[in-house]
């Protein structure tokens, strides 16, 4: 590929970097909006670690079945038909998978709302027997939800082949919408159970009936059909099946930490669940929303075999993630404390609970870098068409991460949980990245900047920001007068955020980090 077609490639999936990075970020707030709502109506208590604790079951079905490795390993082998005309088989393929994983996973469903009180017992060994009657009744609420998930993640899976990203984006917007009335309008009535059932209607409303309305104004053509001896149907399968059975999927350590989590005092797991959604944040906008727009044209180039473009591709996202992280880092381990009071103090919601968050929250945005590389990463092994090596080194990292929990939850309670996902998540994208830098044919005509000048330059620019915030941070606290304490962090927030990006990105700047040009231009001709 000439160099000119590498840049307008560049710019292609750097465009959609930016509407996806816009819809996600609308959803992340939309999504603090929800905590909000739940921290004041309930606090951090037995009620919400029961609300908590109630999608470890649903969301175990998700990841192991119904999650995003599913419509990864779709997405590849329908832009392939796709690309090659063969439009009529890639919806075959699809009306397959759909109605095959469909009829699954309802079948799942039924037989897990059955099970729900054994599994819940048994998932939560710390529960006392109110809070696991509790904890089952919105299990059994939430879990038809994922039926929702996986045929709407199938959906928007045809929507990103064929290069449409707002749509699916716009899902969890109304997924979030949704737990929202339920704890400003259903709570009065149902209690706690009311964010449930608000989480039961929003999927459904966000991850069915939005992407078929899109489906139906581009067109598709689904069709019921069994039909597992397809080519193209088998090789999907093929991709999943691994992650069917392996933990290697970021979420599931959630999972674990809800585990031990449960004979922690209670609050401990929605101060952990609140801290990882405020780390997701950046997450969701920077790592999700680069590796979700920037998949389309990884799959298109390994389909092409232009090893050298694919290559240079994945280098260009990884240099994007992490210039645009290290900041989201910096920011969360200084402002913990004003970004959680902000966010979350108010109603029933203590100042102590708002500490708990926030020392959680800090150790979580250690492994902020390495969870957003590895989501990239991770995609370009997908786009390779091999699910199974992210499976095993991610069933290997968790054979780590368990003990590991054990250990720091002895020395650091709460925090050593949080401590011990972002460990587990450096060592996971460490050895992901090497092993698919190996499998990717090396080009000798591709010739590129080092990634290490890069590191060093944005390492020496964040230690700058870092210095700064600090110092200001701490400044405000000291001279601003005490007045209301939301407001006063928000101000303090903004003040810190704004005064030391601009020195991050006057630093980058001067020591030649091209990402800030780079950004800059994709921002205008969005």
């Amino acid at each position: 590929m000439r160099d000119s077609e590498s840049q307008q490639a560049g710019y292609s999936w750097a465009r959609a970097s930016a509407v996806m990075m816009t819809a996600i970020l609308a959803s992340r707030l939309l999504g603090m909006l929800r905590d909000t709502v739940i921290a004041f109506r309930f606090g951090q208590n037995e009620l919400t670690d029961a609300y908590r604790a109630a999608f470890q079951l649903p969301d175990l079905l998700f990841f192991m079945v119904a999650g995003g490795a599913l419509s990864s390993s779709l997405m590849p082998i329908f832009s392939r038909y796709w690309e090659t005309g063969q439009r009529e088989e890639a919806w075959r393929v699809f009306s397959i998978v759909a109605t095959v994983m469909v009829s699954l996973t309802t079948a799942l469903v039924l037989v897990l709302e059955i099970l729900a009180p054994l599994a819940v017992a048994l998932m939560f060994p710390g529960f006392d027997a109110e809070r696991l009657a509790l904890t089952t009744q919105m299990t059994r609420v939430v879990l038809p939800a994922q039926i929702c998930f996986l045929l709407g993640g199938l959906m928007m899976a045809t929507l990103y082949a064929r290069k449409h990203f707002l749509a699916p984006a716009l899902g969890p917007n109304i997924y979030n919408l949704g737990i929202i009335f339920g704890g400003l309008v259903l709570a009065l009535w149902l209690g706690v159970s009311g964010l449930a059932w608000g989480a039961l209607a929003g999927a459904f409303v966000g991850s069915v009936l939005l992407p078929l309305a899109v489906m139906r104004r581009l067109g598709s053509a689904f069709r019921l059909e069994f039909n597992l001896r397809h080519e193209g149907a088998r090789e999907v399968f093929r991709l999943m099946i691994p992650v069917m059975f392996g933990l290697s999927l970021p979420g599931i350590y959630m999972l674990i930490l809800r585990v031990f989590a449960s004979w922690l005092p209670a609050g401990a797991i929605s101060a952990l669940d609140n801290a990882n959604r405020q780390m997701q944040a950046p997450l969701g906008i920077v790592g999700q929303g680069v590796a979700l727009a920037i998949f389309p044209a990884l799959t298109t180039l390994a389909a092409r075999e232009d090893w050298g473009a694919l290559r240079e591709t994945l280098r260009r996202g990884l240099r994007l993630v992490w210039f645009l992280t290290a900041p989201a880092t910096v920011l969360l381990l200084v402002l913990a404390e004003d970004i959680s009071r902000v966010l979350l103090q108010y109603g029933k919601f203590t100042p102590t609970d708002t500490q708990l968050v926030a020392s959680a929250l800090r150790a979580f945005a250690l492994g902020l870098f390495a969870w957003s590389g590895q989501a990239l990463i991770a995609r370009g092994f997908f786009a390779l068409r091999d699910s199974l090596t992210p499976v095993l080194v991610g069933s290997a990292v968790t054979v780590v991460f368990v003990p590991l929990c054990v250990l720091l939850m002895r020395l650091q309670g709460h925090v050593g949980l949080a401590l011990a996902t972002s460990i587990a998540a450096t060592l996971q994208m460490v050895w992901m990245a090497r092993l698919l830098n190996r499998r990717i044919p090396h080009d000798t005509q591709t010739r590129s900047e080092p990634l290490a000048r890069f590191l060093v330059a944005t390492g020496v620019a964040v230690a700058l920001m870092g210095l700064t915030a600090f110092v200001l941070h701490t400044g405000l606290h000291a001279l601003l007068p005490n007045f209301q304490v939301n407001l006063r962090a928000l101000m303090i927030a903004l003040l810190v955020a704004l005064l030391s990006m601009w020195v991050y990105l006057l630093a980058c700047k001067r020591l030649g980090v091209q990402e800030v040009d780079y950004v800059w231009r994709v921002v205008k001709r969005s």
